[in-house]
């Protein structure tokens, strides 16, 4: 299976537990790793017979920038099943959320999390 990756897509959320969080927002890294069958691609080199990832981006963006969950779980959830039915040459998904303004007392770089979903055969 070949993979597209889309690295460091930064966008400014409102997601978290705290209200704080919700009110002020904070910003969010994500990374996808998407699988798919690019083999076509390779032979027509037409953005027809691949998975465009300027419209993975657009649709990351509206889902981080417009919508509101308290877990980073359940922002990688929604933005792995959006991209399913958005996208059907995916066939597996990774996404990592990273949070770097956690609101945890603390030194470090950020937290995440990572999911990885499979298309229902």
């Amino acid at each position: 299976m070949d993979k597209i990756t889309l690295k460091k897509l930064r966008f400014y959320g409102y997601h978290g537990v705290l209200q704080e969080e919700n009110k002020l927002g904070q910003k969010f890294t994500v990374n996808l790793e998407l699988y798919a069958d690019l083999r076509k691609a390779c032979v027509t080199d037409s953005v027809e017979d691949t998975i465009n990832y300027a419209l993975v981006y657009a649709l990351v963006r509206e889902i981080v920038e417009t919508k509101q969950y308290n877990l980073i779980e359940r922002l990688a959830e929604e933005i792995a099943l959006r991209i399913f039915n958005a996208f059907e040459k995916v066939h597996e998904i990774v996404v990592e959320i990273e949070k770097p303004e956690a609101p945890v007392n603390g030194i470090y770089d950020y937290f995440s999390i990572q999911l990885r979903r499979k298309r229902d055969e």
